[in-house]
């Protein structure tokens, strides 16, 4: 028996997919649109999409359609409770960003607590050629060690953070929507950490997580991190609290429209000590070998009638 395979944005990984070991069509497209979905997929048994949308709408013209691959750890993309009731496996990545995130997370953090853009760009710019003596000190440079780290969500990536800061000597406290030992709560992480860093999944409650209210009881030499999803944050109140100063910086690598086709407050360059990255902080070559390769895990173990890596919910 041969299955069908269509990805619908191939284009969304960059590394190489080892072919399935078993009998297959396998079509890719670079990018897909929403009103071409229905017409791709409709010889497909196994769908392949990374940030494509599969709604109800949408998988109920598709009957063929027994799998849904997804490239990525959220699933926010399709319609679970549809694919349930139909019989469409749902699968997901898990794990892979284990290193990759953290470690951006924590080059965010040096580059804003040691002001090294700042610095960069006044020596590309000739400062330092006019300074009458060996260095300057235009911009505040404060130390990794000794400096409090507050982690909202501590999952696994939050807790691979955690591991990389305590090595630094930081202090660490977190909280997270699972109640766990020595947890603190939103309030007291906020008025007591230098740094904040997101580590979890955006849903109802936690949409806007960071807000005008939230954000002054922050430090004003206080820095957040965003590597997890943009709609946590109130893009606006981050830009008005950075332009006057009532937190130090902050370090995103997502925003809540991405591609910001139609512009994002973050994106004002006159904001001071923001960096923004564009949603790379997954994308190591040794993480997305490992998605790759667990993606098409995923592909086989369904193919072998032993679904693994299913999302129920």
């Amino acid at each position: 028996m041969s299955h069908s395979i269509v990805f619908l944005d191939r284009a969304t990984l960059g590394v190489p997919l080892r072919k399935p070991g078993f009998a297959h069509t396998y079509v890719e497209y670079d990018a897909t649109s929403a009103d071409q979905v229905v017409e791709r997929l409709a010889d497909a048994e196994i769908a392949i999409t990374n940030k494509v949308p599969l709604r109800a709408a949408t998988l109920e013209k598709l009957p063929k359609l027994k799998l849904i691959a997804v490239a990525a750890t959220g699933t926010d993309v399709i319609d679970k409770p549809y694919a349930k009731a139909h019989g469409i496996t749902v699968s997901n990545i898990r794990g892979y960003a284990v290193n990759t995130v953290p470690e951006h997370t924590m080059a965010l953090i040096f580059a804003l607590r040691r002001s090294l853009v700042p610095y960069h760009i006044d020596v590309q710019n000739g400062k330092w050629q006019t300074i009458n003596q060996f260095c300057y000190f235009d911009h505040p440079i404060r130390d990794i060690a000794g400096s409090t780290l507050g982690l909202i969500g501590y999952g696994a990536l939050g807790k691979s953070v955690a591991t990389r800061a305590e090595a630094l000597g930081m202090k660490v406290i977190a909280t997270d929507a699972f109640p766990f030992p020595g947890m603190v709560d939103l309030n007291t992480l906020l008025q007591q950490s230098d740094i904040v860093s997101l580590h979890c999944p955006l849903t109802d409650s936690t949409r806007n997580l960071i807000n005008r209210d939230t954000l002054k009881l922050m430090k004003k030499d206080a820095i957040l991190i965003n590597t997890a999803r943009g709609g946590l944050v109130d893009e606006q109140a981050l830009a008005d609290a950075l332009k006057s100063g009532l937190i130090a910086g902050a370090g995103f690598d997502v925003l809540s429209a991405e591609p910001p086709k139609n512009g994002n407050p973050l994106l004002d360059p006159s904001i001071p000590n923001l960096i923004v990255t564009p949603h790379v902080a997954w994308a190591s070559i040794e993480a997305m070998t490992a998605l790759s390769n667990q993606l098409m895990d995923n592909i086989e173990a369904w193919a072998a009638g032993a679904p693994r890596n299913v999302v129920e919910e």
